[in-house]
């Protein structure tokens, strides 16, 4: 064990530690065949360290000859300038469109040189553009691909998750350098009885050259990568998009190679062999490195369904060896949660803290559910909630809908980043999630009930909707009227129920004690109408025995 710290904390100190939004989100992907229902699923955790999380909109429509699109920074909301619009656009809710089309993402940065300053496509703009004007999978991933060819790409790496109702892809897409237009990319079609994941490192390793079905990339990937001296193989086979784009660190492996370690070890039993490398503890000089590295996909034990990729998504590495709730840091209420930045310095070291997939500096989190077997308007549900995916419920909004639900918008100056208010589901769930966090096994219980009663309920309903639902019905306006009702309808409701919580938990755990209860769960009272005494639990009984250890007999009472 000593040796295996000692080779951490030197392959930290070799890292460069650029902690940024590069090590932010997480995704998983699911084939139609992988799902118990058939559907296609793919998750998107927006961790943004302080962006408000808003639901995307584009109502869709025919456009004049001549009409531009303005582009601006997903980010920073800077203006990069503008490109000819489409002649006809899809409605776009959140990250899936009118035809089940969905895209998701995570940065995972590579090689700064390659960034295209001169571009004026970044990463979001391009997911929604072809969210805009795609009808399937491959559509989505030739659009993408074409308009950086012709107005640059200025993003950093990238992997995208690129999904329909039928295929799930990984594109990954690096630039060529500033004012080089294009970008080397690459494509894998995921097998349908398969799942997989990407965390903000390049996933896509060596890939079939010939296999022109299941892999698309740019013509020109290998020939450039060996021009700048990242690929010197003379076998074209050897090549390795992400050796040659994004090569491995520590950071890559156990920040978010690890993620994905633990996403797989949901679903798949055969995780152990690649435990030392998601882990950080094979150096990634070592050649043996390349023999243990984590597969692009798995295929799980058994079909996984809505809940099961929803609990992934909620993953702390509980039960794990990464699991960290026993540690300092997670306090006497095992908070599973750490303060960013990931790495912090003292007496001149450095040290790191572990990054689960559920973080408390998500801005949303989306579950795009895609069914074929179903028409559009019913078939594809994103599932969306604001804030930690673990700490607040995912809500259905039906991609038929023709509106988003307010509680989800951004309403600059009133209901953004700088504007709190009780009618944005962002501030409400964080109100209600930063007054658990310190105090987590003590209050989490109450949040978890509230959570999944309105979770299941909504999955049951939507699964309803769909068995009755049928192209001829589901094609009117009545019925677009009808989803978009129950979409704002679902979003108010968990609204509600969620400040009733707030309500509730302040009350039962104010300043740290506990309110009895009665059997049916209302607040025990005296005999004489006012609240009966608190229990006053105190610290945990671990907490004690480590407050014991550590301060001796300094608060012993004799």
């Amino acid at each position: 064990m000593k040796k295996l710290l000692t080779l951490i904390v030197t392959t930290i100190l070799q890292s460069s530690f650029i902690i940024s939004y590069s090590l932010a989100c997480t995704n998983i992907i699911v084939g139609k065949q992988a799902s118990q229902d058939g559907s296609v699923l793919v998750t998107y955790s927006a961790d943004n360290y302080g962006t408000y999380g808003s639901m995307y909109f584009h109502a869709g429509g025919t456009h004049a000859k001549g009409e531009m699109r303005p582009i601006y920074d997903g980010d920073t909301n800077r203006h990069w300038g503008e490109i000819p619009q489409a002649e006809t656009t899809y409605r776009v809710i959140g990250q899936m469109n009118e035809h089940q089309v969905s895209i998701c993402e995570t940065t995972f940065g590579g090689r700064e040189e390659l960034c295209d300053t001169t571009g004026i496509l970044d990463y979001t703009s391009l997911i929604y553009i072809a969210l805009e004007r795609a009808t399937t999978a491959r559509q989505a991933i030739n659009v993408m691909t074409s308009l950086v060819a012709q107005y640059g790409y200025n993003s950093e790496g990238e992997s995208f998750s690129v999904c329909d109702k039928n295929e799930a892809w990984i594109l990954e897409m690096i630039g060529k350098g500033p004012g080089v237009r294009g970008a080397n990319w690459v494509a894998v079609r995921i097998p349908d009885d398969c799942i997989s994941a990407h965390a903000n490192q390049s996933r896509i390793t060596r890939f079939d050259l010939k296999d022109k079905q299941n892999v698309l990339y740019s013509k020109d990937i290998i020939k450039f990568a060996r021009q700048k001296g990242y690929f010197t193989s003379k076998k074209d086979a050897d090549f390795s998009f992400r050796d040659a784009f994004a090569p491995s660190d520590f950071s890559a492996t156990r920040y978010c190679e690890a993620r994905v370690w633990s996403i797989f070890n949901h679903f798949f039993t055969g995780m152990a062999p690649y435990t030392d490398y998601a882990f950080g503890l094979v150096p990634v000089t070592d050649p043996a490195a390349r023999y243990t590295e984590m597969p692009l996909y798995v295929k799980p034990d058994k079909p996984v369904n809505l809940q099961t990729v929803i609990a992934a998504m909620r993953d702390h590495y509980e039960d794990t060896p990464l699991d960290f709730r026993s540690q300092p840091g997670a306090g006497p209420y095992q908070m599973p949660y750490l303060p960013t930045p990931l790495s912090w310095e003292l007496d001149g070291k450095k040290y790191f803290n572990e990054r689960p997939v559920s973080t408390q500096q998500a801005s949303f989190c989306v579950v795009c559910q895609m069914h074929a077997t179903l028409p559009n308007a019913v078939g594809g549900i994103v599932w969306f909630t604001n804030d930690d995916p673990n700490m607040a419920p995912f809500m259905p909004v039906f991609c038929g809908a023709t509106s988003v639900p307010k509680c989800y918008k951004r309403i600059p100056g009133e209901q953004d980043d700088l504007h709190y208010t009780t009618e944005s589901a962002f501030w409400l769930q964080n109100t209600v999630s930063n007054y658990v966090y310190p105090y987590y096994s003590k209050i989490f219980p109450d949040l978890q009930q509230v959570r999944d009663s309105l979770e299941q309920a909504a999955i049951k309903e939507t699964s309803v909707f769909q068995l009755t639902a049928t192209p001829e019905l589901t094609a009117s306006e009545k019925y677009a009227k009808f989803l978009t009702d129950y979409s704002q309808q679902k979003a108010t409701d968990m609204m509600a129920r969620w400040q009733q919580l707030f309500r509730y938990i302040m009350v039962k755990h104010n300043d740290m004690a506990v309110r009895k209860l009665n059997p049916d769960g209302s607040f025990k009272q005296n005999p004489y109408g006012l609240a009966a005494p608190v229990d006053r639990p105190g610290y945990p009984e671990a907490y004690r025995r480590r407050i014991v250890k550590e301060t001796g007999d300094r608060y012993l009472i004799k």
